[in-house]
C-alpha cells in the first residue's frame, strides 16, 4: 500500500479511477483501525518516535481526490460542505467510544480507542490517533495527525496542534497517562512524554524555552529535534524578566513555561481521572 500511495501522490493522474478511490478507502480504513499512523513509537529514535511521511501523503491524497459535497443534516437550518472523502466518522456502540450529545465532531480517517470519552463540543481531525481510555474535554482540539496516548486527559479548551505539511514533519505527541490542563496549547511537533502534567494555560512551541528548576537546565527545540517535555514533569506557566534595553527599563516580563517538580503521589491524586464517570 505504501508504494501505491506514494506513486499516486507523486504522479497525479488526469482523472482518478475507481481503483484509485478503492486504494484510498482501504488506506482510510487502516487509519481508522490504527494499523497505520502518521507517527509511530521507535525505540531506536532519539526521542522515541518517528514520522511516517507516506501516511501523510495518503491523507493529503484524500483532499486532492475529494470533491466538495453537501454534508448538511438539515441544509435549510445549518448547511455543511466538505470534501466527500472526509465525512464525519461513523461509530457503533460496540466500539465503546462515548460521544456525549452536544455538537462534537470526529472526522473520518482517525483512530479513537476503546473507552475514549468525548465531551461536547470537541473536534478530532483526520490522521489523529487517540489511545484507549483518554478523555477529550469540552472545546478541546486534537489536530490533524496528532498522536495521543492511553489514559490521557485533554482538558477543556486545550489545543493539540496538527500538521500535514511538510510530510516529514513530526506531529505533536502526547504519551500515555499525560495530563494537558485547560487552555493549554501544544504545537509544532512538541513531544510530551509519559505522565507529564501541563498546568492550565501552558503554551509549548518550537520557539518556547522551558526552564527546568529541578534539574537546572533549559529545554529547547533545535533545527533537527522538537521540544521534549520529560517524563513525569509538572509544567506551569511562568515568566522571566527582560534583562536589557527598554524592556528592562519598563519592567516587562515574558511568558515562559517552567518545570516546578516531577510527578509524585500527591500529583497523581490531584490529576487522576474520574474513573467512576467512565
Amino acid at each position: 500500500m505504501q508504494t501505491e500511495i506514494e506513486h499516486l501522490f507523486d504522479h497525479q493522474p488526469s482523472a482518478y479511477t475507481a481503483e484509485h478511490f478503492d486504494l484510498f478507502y482501504q488506506f482510510k480504513r487502516k487509519l481508522n483501525s490504527g494499523e497505520v499512523r502518521a507517527a509511530e513509537p521507535d525505540a531506536l529514535a532519539k526521542n522515541g518516535w518517528r514520522a511516517t511521511p507516506w501516511v501523510k501523503k495518503g491523507i493529503l491524497l484524500g483532499f486532492r481526490m475529494g470533491t466538495i459535497v453537501d454534508m448538511s443534516i438539515d441544509h435549510s437550518r445549518q448547511p455543511f460542505f466538505d470534501k466527500a472523502t472526509y465525512p464525519v466518522r461513523q461509530f457503533g456502540a460496540n466500539e465503546a467510544v462515548r460521544i456525549v450529545p452536544g455538537g462534537s465532531s470526529i472526522r473520518d480517517g482517525c483512530y479513537v480507542g476503546r473507552g475514549v470519552t468525548c465531551m461536547p463540543p470537541m473536534f478530532i481531525n483526520v490522521g489523529a490517533y487517540v489511545g484507549d481510555n483518554t478523555m477529550i474535554d469540552s472545546h478541546a482540539l486534537v489536530g490533524s495527525c496528532a498522536q495521543i496516548g492511553t489514559h490521557c486527559h485533554i482538558s477543556a479548551a486545550a489545543q493539540i496542534g496538527g500538521v500535514l505539511e511538510p510530510v516529514g514533519a513530526m506531529p505533536v505527541i502526547v504519551e500515555n497517562h499525560a495530563m494537558i490542563g485547560g487552555n493549554c496549547g501544544v504545537y509544532e511537533g512538541t513531544i510530551v512524554k509519559e505522565r507529564a502534567v501541563l498546568g492550565s494555560g501552558v503554551i509549548l512551541t518550537r520557539s518556547t524555552p522551558v526552564y527546568d528548576l529541578v534539574r537546572g537546565e533549559v529545554l529547547n527545540a533545535t533545527d533537527e529535534d522538537p521540544l521534549v517535555i520529560p517524563e513525569g514533569a509538572v509544567v506551569v506557566a511562568g515568566s522571566r524578566p527582560v534583562s536589557r534595553g527598554q524592556g528592562k527599563e519598563w519592567g516587562i516580563s515574558l511568558y515562559t513555561p517552567v518545570i516546578v517538580k516531577y510527578r509524585d503521589s500527591k500529583t497523581d491524586a490531584r490529576v487522576q481521572l474520574e474513573d467512576l464517570l467512565r
